[in-house]
């Protein structure tokens, strides 16, 4: 996720307690998503659906931040 933010990605993850809590949120449910279409964890399409909208709703907050931080850098 976000190749051209890794240096600012690890930078954050040490020092914004916000960033490292919507990361950590967004590889949960990229996990939990994961488990659900391999039926390793049941969940309908809707369900499955759901929680992708969700990870995507986390993934732009990230990409907000990563952006302010580059600008601000």
């Amino acid at each position: 996720m976000f190749p051209e933010y890794r240096d600012l990605i690890t930078q954050l993850k040490t020092t914004d307690h916000h960033f490292i809590h919507l990361f950590d949120q967004h590889n949960a449910l990229d996990q939990k998503i994961k488990n659900m279409e391999a039926h390793i964890e049941p969940g309908t399409h809707e369900e499955i659906e759901a929680l992708k909208k969700e990870k995507l709703h986390l993934k732009d907050q990230l990409y907000a931040i990563l952006r302010k931080a580059s600008a601000a850098a």
